[in-house]
């Protein structure tokens, strides 16, 4: 039994002494005390007042009399209204040691479940960018914590590799490529792929305003009211302007109908293409130190679907209008009517998704699925996951759709179609050059070879990419400061990680591996040892919460708070020269566990620890 698991039958049986009550486990609520009042954990009395009939703070002092007279582990409790804190003997605290230090700590039991997250889900026609980190961060950390739940893990995304978007970039190439290739031109494939969809658009916007100076334009301009150098008029016009007037635009829709008949050279020229982004994807991806377990290619799953709808309407689950057209009437469920299949029979997005998530179970039978998509799509998940529901799916009731808010920049919003988003590779760099330079400044390094060096450099950058991003609770739109992410003080990465490479110092020093901590100490436990011990035993709860929540950033500001408490500890508390021997092998046993619980903790966010910096 857990000391916490202790702490609470103490609890429960003296609620079962003093008032002859046997007290649910779920009313048994206990929490770490907060810093203003004195004790390790406050009991919450509130739910016992109906059931025992007396006032809060009468329960609280009897139950508080009577544990500190008849329980091994409480030394002393106060009572603030309906809180009874407990202060806890140095037993407890030497007992909560050995339980942090096993190396199970934190590792759920399995659940015999299987748990889906899809992340990344990036577009074949350009490389991916700061938002498509956010994506692929909260994404793998969420995979992480789910396995620490004890949750088998499955990762997957959708390449969207298919559409008009795609076809761009292809006639780009086409008209503008003069037969060059990522390798003629030594450039990664997804960037020079990329660089042809920002010339498709800027070919388009000349060819705009060729034509605002045609008597067709006029005509158009006079229709609507407009004048033709209004920009506003413009954006709202782009598509129909694309649709009805462009010929760079008729040209690249006969494309994608080429591709979709299946035309061998179209198919081909997109097969090529689409090749060197993958190639540029998976160096970008294992720079990031991600990975997934298989793929799903929108060219075919974006059939998906058409059968499932029509089961759907033979039990009555979508209904059919005059012109062909499938509907599912979502208006009980606070939501409109929703097209699921066109009057021409063709698919939408929700059609493609009911398909694919139903491959999906067919394919790895998921308890769990869950979507990391931005905000912007938060209604279109609310009809897929109405619609499955309504379908019978029997993963139906277990699907999250995990939004996050777009990333900012300083200067404004990142646009691909004019090439000015934060490009993913060039901010991997970016933050590793930081840490480079950094670690010039401070030195610290030498005698470490080349190689060495450069590792650390590549994980402090990394850590300070991944923790910037990760520690934003995901609902919130965020602004990304390059300079601010790579700053080593304050909640940072590197400030975390520099906590581990102390520990990692004062083992060197110690040139001690095993520790042989007396059951009894000869001295009592410092305050900060206890901070440190109550934040390593709450780590199963944070990860538990975390998942529970959908949140990452639970994890990543637990790190932040026991680094924090670390770096006091190693300040104020002598180590290796502590008082007596005790209380050294206890400070590097502590030390210890709180070095490994770190590791694991920053693990979890796809962080690596480095023992130098």
């Amino acid at each position: 039994m857990s000391m916490l698991a202790q702490l609470q039958q103490d609890i429960k049986s003296a609620v079962q002494t003093v008032y002859d009550y046997s007290i649910p486990d779920n009313q048994v609520i206990i929490s770490p005390t907060k810093k203003e009042f004195e004790g390790a954990y406050t009991f919450v009395v509130f739910p016992l007042v109906k059931a025992l009939k007396s006032n809060p703070v009468e329960i609280g002092n009897s139950l508080g009399a009577h544990l500190k007279e008849q329980s091994d582990i409480i030394t002393d409790f106060n009572v603030v209204k309906g809180f009874l804190n407990l202060s806890l003997s140095d037993s407890f605290w030497r007992a909560v040691l050995d339980e942090v230090r096993n190396e199970s700590h934190g590792q759920l039991p399995n659940k015999g479940k299987k748990f889906m997250v899809e992340y990344a889900s990036p577009n074949t026609n350009k490389p991916l960018h700061l938002g498509h980190i956010r994506n692929i961060l909260l994404g793998w950390s969420m995979g992480q914590i789910a396995a620490a739940n004890g949750y088998e893990l499955i990762k997957t995304q959708v390449i969207n590799d298919r559409g008009i978007a795609v076809c761009k970039s292809m006639w780009a190439w086409q008209q503008m490529g003069e037969g060059k290739t990522p390798s003629s031109e030594n450039v990664k494939g997804d960037h020079f792929v990329g660089k042809f969809y920002v010339a498709f658009e800027q070919e388009f916007q000349k060819e705009y305003k060729v034509w605002q100076a045609t008597p067709e334009a006029a005509s158009v301009y006079k229709e609507h009211g407009k004048d033709k150098d209004e920009l506003s008029f413009f954006k709202s016009f782009k598509n129909k302007y694309f649709n009805e007037y462009s010929k760079i635009g008729k040209e690249t829709k006969e494309m994608l109908l080429r591709w979709e008949a299946g035309d061998e050279e179209t198919v081909a020229l997109w097969k090529k293409m689409n090749g060197w982004v993958y190639e540029g994807f998976d160096k970008t991806y294992a720079a990031l130190g991600v990975d997934f377990d298989y793929n799903n290619y929108e060219s075919e799953t974006y059939l998906l679907g058409k059968d499932f709808v029509q089961q759907g309407l033979k039990d009555g689950v979508f209904y059919q209008k005059e012109d062909g057209s499938v509907w599912a009437d979502l208006e009980d469920a606070k939501m409109d009517h929703k097209i699921v299949l066109r009057s021409d029979g063709t698919s939408v997005y929700v059609t493609q998704d009911l398909g694919t998530a139903h491959l999906r179970y067919e394919n790895y039978n998921m308890d769990h699925l869950v979507y990391v998509v931005a905000d912007e799509q938060d209604y279109h998940f609310k009809v897929l996951f109405e619609i499955l529901k309504r379908l019978g799916e029997p993963y139906a009731e277990n699907l999250h759709h995990l939004s996050y808010g777009m990333v900012d920049l300083p200067s404004g919003k990142m646009k691909s179609r004019e090439g000015t988003v934060v490009d993913a590779d060039d901010l991997v760099k970016e933050v590793i050059d930081e840490a480079r330079q950094g670690a010039a400044e401070r030195g610290g390094l030498e005698g470490l070879s080349e190689e060495e060096r450069e590792d650390i450099f590549r994980k402090v950058g990394l850590a300070a990419l991944k923790y910037f991003i990760i520690k934003v609770n995901p609902k919130k739109r965020m602004t990304f400061d390059p300079k601010e992410s790579v700053d080593m003080q304050g909640q940072t990465g590197p400030y975390i990680q520099n906590a581990y490479v102390r520990i990692q110092s004062i083992f060197r020093k110690s040139e001690q591996e095993s520790f042989q901590v007396p059951a009894k100490l000869d001295e009592a436990v410092h305050p900060l040892e206890k901070e440190l011990l109550l934040q390593l035993q709450t780590y199963p709860e944070v990860i538990s919460e975390a998942f529970g929540k959908y949140d990452p950033s639970h994890v990543a500001n637990y790190c932040y708070n026991l680094a924090k408490t670390f770096h006091r500890f190693y300040h104020d508390c002598r180590i290796l020269g502590a008082e007596n021997e005790a209380t050294k092998q206890l400070r590097l046993a502590l030390s210890q566990a709180v070095g490994v619980n770190l590791k694991k903790a920053m693990s979890l966010l796809g962080i690596e620890m480095p023992a130098y910096m």
